[in-house]
């Protein structure tokens, strides 16, 4: 493939690209909504005209990025709408404590893939130049970065729900023993809840604010704790949860729940622990089986084999 087709091909995508974004923005294909055509009925109307107000909204690259704001947007919107599992994602993105909607972190993905395909594109360029591909080479080179990069996001997003769960693990034996303390002392749970709240930092700490900001919303202190074990998504953190519901609503004693509790999860800890260690002795084998002792199995019979040789 010479240049010359590279530049045509180039130059017909180009060509296709802006032939079909102009198609969808005329004002046909762009038909307004029904909440787009209440909106302007519904807005107070401002004596002051919008020609003197000041622009605000300055981006680093002008119209331009207005424009692609807009594409990634509509984009955005247009996947979720296909996505049966936004529900989903919103509980694992509140599982991972992002502030961030589904349809966010789905433009984010997109984008993300979006640019390997363009490193998938200019890779597949370079190579056909250069003759070491061929055409169904070529699209396998560019599709796959970019699956590779969406799927890559979701993992992401996986491995920082698994951290912050296990930070929430390491946690919660010291707070529930701080919340053992003060409900023993005779504060109430949700007293003792916000002391531990306000004195304490990390993870959990802040997920114990979430729950008592939403108690001064109106909102019940047991509804608000099967929300958050809901929103994290632990089981010893859901037990946990249980046994302050079951205080609150029969008043049975509470701090030997949590001692208990606290102590179950040092104990599970501790199991894992063990068997983290027992994974990795027998991964230890590998490299002394297949490593240390052929050699060591050289060393012993060379010199023998090197004086049989000397003898013959």
């Amino acid at each position: 493939m010479n240049g010359h087709l590279l530049v045509v091909i180039a130059a017909g995508l180009s060509l296709g690209v802006g032939l079909w974004l102009t198609l969808v923005r005329l004002p046909a294909m762009r038909k307004p909504s029904f909440a787009q055509r209440v909106e302007p009925q519904l807005r107070s109307v401002a004596s002051r005209s919008k020609l003197l107000d000041n622009d605000d909204d300055r981006t680093l690259f002008g119209p331009l990025e207005r424009i692609l704001r807009l594409l990634l947007s509509d984009a955005a919107h247009r996947l979720g709408r296909f996505n049966v599992s936004v529900h989903g994602l919103s509980a694992r993105l509140d599982q991972a404590g992002r502030s961030e909607t589904a349809l966010e972190f789905r433009a984010k993905q997109l984008l993300f893939a979006g640019v390997w395909l363009i490193a998938g594109i200019l890779l597949s360029l370079v190579l056909l130049w250069q003759g070491n591909i061929n055409a169904m080479g070529a699209v396998t080179l560019t599709i796959g970065p970019m699956v590779g990069g969406y799927l890559l996001y979701d993992y992401l997003l996986g491995s920082a729900i698994r951290r912050r769960q296990t930070r929430m693990l390491a946690e919660f034996p010291a707070l529930a023993e701080l919340l053992a303390l003060a409900v023993g002392a005779g504060e109430s749970a949700a007293s003792a809840l916000e002391r531990v709240a306000r004195t304490s930092n990390g993870v959990l700490a802040g997920e114990f604010g979430k729950v008592l900001a939403q108690t001064r919303t109106g909102m019940p202190l047991v509804e608000a704790l099967n929300q958050f074990s809901e929103r994290v998504n632990v089981g010893a953190l859901a037990r946990f949860v249980d046994g302050i519901t079951v205080a609150v609503n029969r008043g049975t004693p509470l701090a030997e729940v949590l001692r208990a509790q606290a102590q179950d999860v040092r104990d599970v800890a501790k199991r894992e622990l063990m068997e983290s260690a027992g994974r990795k002795e027998i991964a230890m084998m590998v490299p002394l089986i297949f490593g240390v002792l052929p050699l060591t199995v050289v060393f012993a019979v060379f010199p023998g084999l090197a004086l049989l040789q000397l003898g013959f």
